[in-house]
């Protein structure tokens, strides 16, 4: 196994790492987000025929901060620069770009390390908040990084809703949000090929779909595309995020803890995420296809609707 370096002192001085800088600090190769496996595809009438066919790869991501082990998450090997940024603000290990000095990547065969840099402040409250525990998410997996039911009601999440409960922007036209849902599918090429990838996605007001980050887990992709929206300077107060999946409620609490203020999923939420989202102010539309949606919460951001 590689030797992570230390995290930083406190009397470190080094500069947050972002943006391109931030990439370079990264391993530049990835592994296989999909690979190609032999199977035999049935028809309906009876006969079977061998078929190749592309097939997406899960991996185990191991999170460590100072080299201290967090979790370990299953998620589609791409983007981890992304990933890296985004699971740690909605862990609430970071409050943003700035409280990160450095990420490495090392892969192995049998998964991805992934080690982050804390600044100093960060990093004691880390170690603070630090009990021993085992987190091990899948992709399926429920509340990322809870240990029990006081852990629900993140407290650094406060500040945030009572930013977005306070905004009444952005206003988004209703065609804008429709040609997103519309657009959203021609940025998803590792579900074109396996038909087993989640997308989230951000959006400008106009509805231009700017950014995409795909994986086998909803909450991974979510994750990625939030840490792309730091890494890439984009205000995420001015636009709104589309999801594929359906919208339970750590969606609801990672849009939340980025900050964002709309939220549309294709799929239908659960009546917690919809109470989650009434509480934070945040807009919430879901069961969103390109000629119907339903808004569930904070109606008064969409344009046509009054």
């Amino acid at each position: 196994m590689p030797t992570l370096p230390s995290n930083p002192s406190p009397e470190s001085e080094a500069a947050p790492v972002t943006g391109d800088q931030h990439a370079s600090a990264l391993s530049a190769s990835e592994q296989p987000t999909s690979r190609q496996l032999n199977a035999i595809r049935l028809s309906g009438s009876g006969t079977s025929a061998p078929v190749l066919l592309d097939t997406i790869e899960e991996v185990p991501i191991a999170f460590s901060y100072g080299g201290i082990a967090h979790g370990v998450m299953m998620a589609s090997p791409t983007d981890l620069d992304d990933f890296a940024v985004g699971f740690t603000v909605t862990e609430g290990i970071a409050s943003g770009p700035g409280d990160i000095r450095q990420v490495e990547i090392h892969l192995r065969d049998d998964g991805c390390e992934v080690d982050t840099m804390l600044a100093p402040e960060a990093f004691h409250a880390f170690l603070a908040r630090r009990r021993v525990r085992s987190l091990r998410g899948h992709t399926s997996c429920g509340l990322c990084g809870v240990e029990d039911l006081v852990d629900v009601a993140r407290a650094d999440l406060a500040q945030r809703r009572t930013a977005i409960a306070a905004s009444a922007t952005p206003v988004i036209e209703l065609e804008a949000m429709r040609n997103a849902l519309e657009s959203l599918r021609n940025h998803q090429p590792l579900s074109r090929r396996t038909h087993a990838a989640h997308a989230a996605g951000w959006a400008t007001l106009s509805g231009e779909i700017v950014l995409v980050r795909e994986d086998v887990g909803r909450h991974s992709a979510l994750d990625k595309l939030i840490g792309a929206c730091l890494r890439n300077g984009i205000d995420v107060a001015d636009g709104f995020c589309v999801i594929t999946s359906r919208c339970s409620y750590e969606m609801v609490q990672k849009t939340v803890a980025a900050g964002m203020r709309v939220l549309v999923a294709v799929s239908a939420p659960t009546a917690l995420a919809v109470r989650s989202a009434e509480s934070a102010g945040l807009t919430l539309v879901a069961s969103a296809r390109s000629d119907a949606q339903v808004v569930y919460a904070g109606a008064n951001r969409i344009l046509t609707i009054g």
